[in-house]
């Protein structure tokens, strides 16, 4: 049966900026599916969520893993009778390895964490994306998409970049059925993907602002913000689009 509200899928959304991103779309009044794979979390995420009137449920699954995906995106596809905002949250450095010394095994599982993660939950939302009101996919680039990353990043930039390309590609692919695809690229966000720096190496941390023109550090409702806008049907007309949310961050002072 198809759901009066509108239906958003969020992946990696029991923290940081997904869950920011789950609450802000709840807010505005979307049904809204977390995805995680820390089932305890997305508990407890789900009941914070419903105890402010919004319409949540979680589903557990490694984005991943190419089976697990496509079944629970059908299963919520199939729940809901339609998607109508599918958001490719999910994805991280997954660790730092220069190239000489890294191991296919490393270089395998960033690519999955980033583009195949994409990709699966994509495909598997198309169908019902069709079935949605403006329907649209919002992926998660990076600027190491654009300056390839920092030492031992380098396939993270180079995932992200796979990212930003496949979000122009899925636009071209999926205008013909109104779906809409674009993407935010995230700067330097305070949340807990940076805690490892903050708590060993705290003045760094602190120093990073001082290369955003903006003055501060990003925090997620930044990002929930813009995503709110580009599921919305004030952006009807933006597809394959790439939005900054950094503050002006590389552009220097």
């Amino acid at each position: 049966m198809t759901s009066k509200q509108k239906v958003a899928v969020i992946t990696g959304a029991t923290g940081g900026i997904g869950f920011q991103v789950a609450k802000r779309l709840g807010q505005d009044g979307y049904a809204v599916v977390l995805n995680g794979i820390e089932d305890e979390a997305g508990a407890q995420r789900v009941a914070e969520l419903t105890a402010e009137g919004i319409t949540a449920e979680y589903y557990g699954f490694d984005v991943t893993d190419e089976n697990a995906v496509t079944e629970n995106i059908t299963a919520i596809g199939n729940e809901y009778g339609k998607i109508d905002a599918l958001v490719n949250n999910a994805g991280g450095l997954g660790g730092r390895s220069r190239f000489e010394e890294m191991t296919t095994e490393f270089y395998r599982f960033v690519m999955a964490l980033n583009l195949d993660s994409t990709f699966f939950a994509s495909r598997a939302a198309i169908p019902f994306l069709k079935k949605g009101e403006n329907p649209s996919i919002i992926n998660y680039t990076s600027i190491a998409a654009w300056n390839a990353g920092g030492p031992g990043a380098g396939i993270y930039g180079t995932s992200k970049a796979a990212v930003q390309a496949i979000t122009r590609a899925l636009a071209k692919d999926l205008a013909e059925y109104g779906i809409r695809v674009n993407a935010v690229s995230p700067g330097t966000i305070d949340t807990p993907f940076h805690n490892q720096i903050k708590s060993t190496k705290p003045e760094v941390f602190a120093s990073w602002k001082n290369n955003i023109l903006l003055g501060r550090l990003g925090q997620p409702e930044d990002v929930a913000a813009v995503v709110s806008f580009l599921v919305s049907d004030d952006a009807a007309f933006l597809t394959a689009e790439t939005i900054q949310v950094g503050g002006g961050q590389g552009l220097g002072i």
